[in-house]
């Protein structure tokens, strides 16, 4: 149970009625704090960061922490952070964004995953803030579409955890490193949640997929990972 909570952040979480993060809350109260084990197995999230974000993207500061299971592996937990981190503008809660803002991104962006860049249909794609929310809020003024991107679902979640394990969502809270990171605008980069990597996401599509088929079995005769068979043909030709 945690320690007597101040009436502006009880009112907080009593406002909170969506589901997930209503799950999440409860449990904390309840029990202190929830592990990743414990929202996978016992209320059924697949993604347990996800459910830690809608948390916070309600207002309500939380900290991840590591506790030992049953089985003595080590797993994340969650619980209730600084409430004075409660203030306007970078925990007051994510708005609703309407279909219409949503069509503009994409006209102004193509229908596609900005990371991945797959083309798909409208409703496969999420809107999500290039800049975490966590890390810049919801910013100043009208909403612009380029602060926004598209994402697809694996590359939200994907998203979600290099940003949540990263330095600066963590501790520093620079909106500058976030702006220079893969995940905010991956065509153009110095790191990936502040490590020096380099990142390349392909797909095929559609009768492509042939031509991958046939990549991924020459890959394994070769006894190797499609990665790496790729990095060897890229290093094979990239003097030519």
């Amino acid at each position: 149970m945690p320690a007597k909570l101040p009436k502006e952040f009880r009112n907080l979480l009593a406002s909170i009625t969506a589901k997930r993060p209503k799950t999440v809350i409860d449990h904390i109260l309840k029990h202190g704090h929830i592990t990743t084990e414990e929202l996978q197995n016992t209320y059924g999230y697949e993604h347990p960061p996800r459910a830690a974000r809608d948390v916070r993207e309600k207002g309500v500061p939380l900290e991840t922490f590591t506790v030992t299971n049953a089985q003595g592996r080590k797993i994340a937990a969650y619980r209730f952070g600084d409430v004075s981190k409660i203030r306007g503008g970078i925990l007051a809660g994510r708005k609703v964004f309407a279909k219409d803002f949503k069509k503009k991104i994409a006209d102004c962006n193509g229908r596609r995953c900005g990371i991945c860049f797959t083309n798909m249909e409208l409703r496969y794609l999420q809107v999500d803030h290039r800049i975490p929310f966590e890390v810049g809020g919801e910013g100043e003024g009208e909403r612009t579409t380029n602060a926004y991107m598209l994402i697809c679902g694996s590359c939200n979640r994907a998203k979600s955890w290099s940003c949540e394990h990263c330095p600066n969502w963590i501790k520093d809270h620079n909106t500058n490193t976030c702006k220079s990171c893969y995940w905010a605008s991956p065509e153009e980069y110095i790191h990936i949640a502040t490590l020096e990597l380099r990142r390349l996401d392909v797909t095929w599509n559609h009768t492509e997929v042939a031509d991958y088929d046939a990549l991924a079995q020459s890959a394994k005769d070769a006894n190797m990972l499609v990665g790496d068979y790729v990095k060897m043909l890229v290093n094979n030709h990239k003097f030519e």
